[in-house]
Formats: C-alpha cells, structure tokens, sequence
C-alpha cells in the first residue's frame, strides 16, 4: 500500500471532514443557502406563520407586552419576507428613472444642436418603455425570488440585468467617438447582480460588462487607431465594474447578517417576555403594574382574585380610581409615586370589598424607568400583593419547622436519661418492699416518666427523617380491627348500648397508607372524642366510606358542644392543648402523618344520629381493589 492510499488516523480524518463541512459552509450562502441563492435568500425566510399570527389570549396578564413583541417580530419577518422584492423593486425604480433622464438628455441635446448618436434615441425610449412596463405591471413580477435570480437562464434575470447589459453596450458600440460614454450606465447592471444575485453570478456579471466594454474598445481601435487610450479606458473600466460588483455584494449580505441577528434576538425577546409572562400567571403571589395616573398595565390571576369581592375583575387594563373599595390602594400607590420609595418589607392595606369582606393584603413595590433628567420619580410601579393571612400563616409555619428540628434534637437527648431514670425507679421500688408511702412515690415517678416517654415519641414521630414508604392495605378491617382494640384497652361496651357506634362497608377498600401510623391516627381521633363526647349510647361515631374512585373518607364523630372560636383556630398547631396534663401534639401528629401519605384531615361541626357534635373526617388516597391481596 502507498503512502497516498495508507488509512488516516480518526483524529485526522475528523479534522479534513469538518474542514470539508467548513469549506462546504463557506461555499453556502448565509442562512443555510447554498451558492445558488441570493444573501437575501436566507433572510427571506419567514418564521412559523402561526407563531408570528397568534394573538394573545384576552384575559393574560402580560398579553400587552407579548402582543407588543409579536408585532415586532411580524413586521420584520414581513420585512425580511420582502427584502429581496423591496431591492428588486427600488431598481426597478433607478432603471425607469435611469430610462426617462436617457430620453430627455437626448431630447435636450437635440434641441441645443449636440451631435446624435445613431439610432440613440430610439434605444433610450425603448429601454424607458421596457423599464416602466416592467415597473407598473405587477404580472411581470410574480415568481421573482432570490432562487429565481440566482440562475442565468432565469427570465426575470434577462429582463432586468441582461437586458441592461444588452442596451448599455449596444450604446456604447454605437458611440465609437466616446462623446457621451455610454459604457458608465454598464455600472448600473453590475451593482443590480451584486445586490440580487450570488456572488459568483455577480462577478460573472462584471466579467461580461468588462468583457463587452473591452470587445467595444477593440473595435473602436479598428476604426480609430488608438490602441492606447481605448484599450487603457476599458482595462480601469473592467475593474471598476469588478470592484463594484464585490462590494454591492458584501454589503448585501451584511445587510441580510444584520437582519437574520435582528429577528434572531427579537424572536428571543419576544419568547423571554413570554416566559416572564406564564412565570407571573402562575405566581402564587399577586402582581400589578401600576402607572403613575392609576391605570393598571398588567394583572396577574392571583392578583385579580385578592382585589375581587364577590366577582371577579376583569382583565388588565382596568383604572383602580373609582372603585370604592381599592381607595386605600390608591393612597399607598400614589404615597408611593411621591415619595419614590418603599419599605423593602412593605406595608399592610385593608380592603373592606364588597358584600363586607374585609381583606388586610402585605403591599410591596419596586419601581421601574427612572426619569432622572426629570428628576420626578418613576413612570411605572410593579405591586406585589400577599394576603395577610398567608404570610402570617408562612411564617408560623417556618417558625414550626425550626421549633420541630430543635424540639427533635431535645427529644433524642433526653431519651437516655430517661432511660436510666426509669430503670432506677423500677429498682427503687423492688426495694421499697411493704412501705406504701415510698411505693407511692416510685408509681407517680413511674407515672411521669411513661408521659415523657410519650411525648418523645410523638416528637420523634414527626421529626425530619427518612418517611417510610405508604403501604396497600384494607382500610375496612384495619379499622375494624383498631376499634376493636381500642374500646377492649378502654374496657368499653362494644354492643349497642356502648359509646362506640361503627358504620362500616361491606367491601374492600385499599388505600396507601403505613398501617401503624393509620393506627396511631385513628387511635388518637377516638380518645379525642371519647374524652370530649357527652355520655350516653353511640356519643361516638365512625364511619367509614368510598367518596370516590381516588378518595376513602374515614370520619370520627363526638356529640358534644361546639368548640370555641379561639380552640378551633389552633386545632392542628403543635404544643396547643385545653388539657392541663396533654403535650399539644395529638392532632398536630395526625395531620402530619395524614399529609405525609396523601391525604388530609380536615374539622367541621355535625349532626349525626340525632345528635349535634364535632366530627374530624380523614381523606385517604384509594388505591385499585387489587392492590392488597385477598386475606388467607
């Protein structure tokens, strides 16, 4: 095997395929075009019609702002779709009026007695004809396209450019004493190939002006004798058609780089504001834009809802004067306006909306296009709007969190201690042998350390951790069975005249849940009741039922009085308790574990079996009837 046949290294021959690719590419036209089209071809192309098209929905939010860049990016797509016709159509333009100066110089030159050119004028007026045929009738245009001028048998080339180089040159021949020079109007042919064309059609263009112009030359020598100065005047010509046909040429195609750049980045723009715009659609947070006359410029749902009372406000723009309600509002934005500046944690506003529904929201807000030539604040102010509530809500929410992580910690320390303070309790008492008033003692430290024993695990219970996995299990008999249990450890009646009424189905109901933590949850709700219910047959009621094909309802029923407002606003918080001796955390941990697998637990006032009372209904996820296996 030769050396020029011996197989190449991978590493080479990657580096001669991208160099083939990149000299392929240099031979492309810009936008992807090969040689054969125009540097307009690829700025020609118009984006999807149906992005450029689509209006924005009526009720988004910040429909303005993408309208506004829809807009722009359909009026240069309009554009760029219709570059290379607007060239076309200003050289159209230049010939005609190229054609009519022709005709009134040789006009004007015939009335001051120059000499005539033969056969002149006729050529003049036929090319004005031509010029202004093709000019005024738009059927003479159809099918004209950078493809179509990238080829030298395409009509519309020969009707333009052929053409002019055929009439130029047919001037220039017949003006064998170079009175008038008709071979500068063969500039103009050239700049139209530079513009419209291909460079390489382009360049062959000025070779065959250069060619004509010096074939014309040679011919004048024949006639005149002077070889010099014809030859001389052709030869600068020729170049001047090379070097104008080169740089019409690559300022056409900057011009189309510039374009494709323009509606690149617009296109982004105009995709970034539509990010903005789904972002603040879907914020939980409400957010308006405000002007400095109260006109509302954009409004997001969640911002609507919070000003709305009993129905909704319609979507931006809208003024917020003249509505009663916002008046407040509108203080604090024009304070706002004023002042220049906010609290950075903002300020709360209280609302009284209608039907009388009082709303305190948490107001901040940030300004936008700062006059500082004017010196008179800002144009535009962005309001972001909380109700109170929530915030209140979140920071009592994370100030939980960091008391359940600290509360977690003190747990797990105190559980060895606590250990060994039972152990040495159980061997004082084995000691204590007959003396009942040192037996007494050890059962009440006994007593105590059971309760703390409990109130560690109900810690750890919810503290941060690995959470086990929800389990398949028969709803149906693991509460039945955790009845069962339950009233057998509180030595309660289990027959109709008990406390404990049962409504359970007949059927299996799977659901996801760890089968102790359901017991824990379903234990806890029953001492509940029990402790609270009046005494009497069925004062406590369960029931259990199929809500729908996704949801299980387990509820737990108490006849007893209402709970009291300032009770019931604490229910699931931790460490709240009517009970002198209770920890707090009995409904804190079962709303915890009920999140932790899916469902909820939710508290409202009843009347069941006659009886008026507090009920706690748990919303279980349900699972297919067969995802727990048939019982052996």
């Amino acid at each position: 095997m030769s050396a020029a046949q011996a197989p190449q290294p991978p590493e080479r021959r990657g580096g001669d395929r991208r160099r083939g690719e990149r000299r392929r590419h240099e031979r492309r036209g810009p936008g992807g075009a090969d040689g054969h089209s125009s540097w307009f071809g690829g700025a020609a192309e118009s984006p999807d019609p149906a992005m450029l098209d689509s209006e924005p929905p009526p009720s988004a939010a910040g429909a303005e702002s993408q309208f506004f860049f829809a807009r722009q990016t359909r009026r240069l797509a309009n554009a760029g779709g219709t570059a290379f016709q607007r060239l076309y159509r200003a050289c159209l333009s230049a010939r005609v009026a190229l054609g009519l100066t022709l005709v009134g110089m040789q006009l004007l030159g015939g009335l001051l007695g120059a000499a005539r050119v033969p056969w002149a004028l006729p050529l003049c007026g036929l090319y004005a004809a031509q010029a202004l045929t093709l000019w005024l009738l738009p059927r003479l245009q159809r099918g004209v396209s950078a493809q179509s001028f990238a080829r030298l048998s395409s009509p519309q080339w020969w009707l333009s450019i052929g053409w002019d180089l055929a009439l130029f040159g047919a001037l220039h021949a017949l003006d064998r004493d170079a009175g008038v020079s008709y071979g500068a109007l063969l500039v103009m042919p050239v700049l139209m190939a530079g513009v419209l064309t291909p460079r390489l059609l382009a360049l062959a263009t000025a070779a065959m002006a250069a060619l004509l112009t010096l074939g014309i030359a040679a011919w004048s020598v024949l006639h005149s004798g002077e070889l010099g100065l014809r030859m001389t005047q052709a030869g600068l010509a020729g170049v001047g058609f090379f070097v104008v046909g080169l740089l019409a040429s690559e300022l056409a195609s900057r011009l189309a780089r510039e374009e494709r750049a323009a509606r690149g980045s617009l296109e982004l723009a105009r995709q970034q504001a539509q990010l903005n715009r789904l972002v603040i659609e879907e914020m939980a947070e409400g957010v308006l834009v405000v002007d400095r006359r109260g006109h509302v410029r954009a409004a997001n749902p969640a911002a609507r809802g919070l000003l709305s009372g009993a129905a909704m406000v319609r979507s931006a723009p809208f003024p917020l004067n003249g509505v009663p309600a916002w008046e407040p509002l509108v203080a604090a934005v024009e304070r706002a306006f004023t002042e220049g500046a906010w609290p950075v944690e903002g300020r709360d506003v209280a609302l009284q909306l209608e039907g009388g529904e009082a709303r305190n929201l948490r107001l901040r807000m940030r300004f936008t296009r700062r006059r500082e030539a004017q010196g008179s604040g800002e144009d535009l102010c962005v309001l972001f709007i909380e109700d109170v509530r929530n915030v209140l809500a979140r920071s009592r929410q994370e100030k939980l969190a960091a008391m359940g992580r600290i509360s977690a910690g003190i747990a797990h320390e105190i559980r060895n201690p606590l250990a060994a303070i039972d152990q040495a309790n159980a061997l004082l008492a084995e000691d204590c042998g007959a003396n009942a008033q040192s037996a007494r003692l050890t059962a009440m430290v006994a007593s105590n350390v059971q309760r703390l024993k409990r109130i560690v695990d109900d810690v750890m219970e919810v503290a941060p951790g690995v959470l086990p996995q929800p389990q398949p299990l028969d709803a149906n008999a693991l509460v039945r069975e955790a009845c069962e249990d339950w009233a057998r450890t509180n030595r309660l009646d289990t027959g109709p005249a008990g406390p404990l009424a049962l409504s359970l189905p007949g059927q299996v109901l799977p659901v996801a849940f760890e089968p102790e933590h359901l017991r824990r949850v379903l234990v806890n709700l029953l001492d509940n009741a029990l402790r609270h219910a009046e005494p009497g047959p069925g004062s406590v009621q369960l029931g259990l039922r199929a809500q729908s094909e996704q949801w299980v309802q387990l509820a737990v029923f108490s006849a007893g009085p209402a709970l009291p407002p300032e009770v019931e606003r604490h229910l699931f918080e931790p460490f709240f308790s009517t009970r002198s001796r209770g920890s707090g955390l009995g409904l804190y941990i079962c709303r915890e574990l009920c999140e932790r697998y899916g469902g909820r637990i939710d508290y409202q006032r009843q009347r069941a079996a006659g009886h008026s009372g507090n009920e706690f209904v748990i919303t279980l996820r349900r699972l297919p009837a067969d995802a727990v296996p048939p019982a052996p």
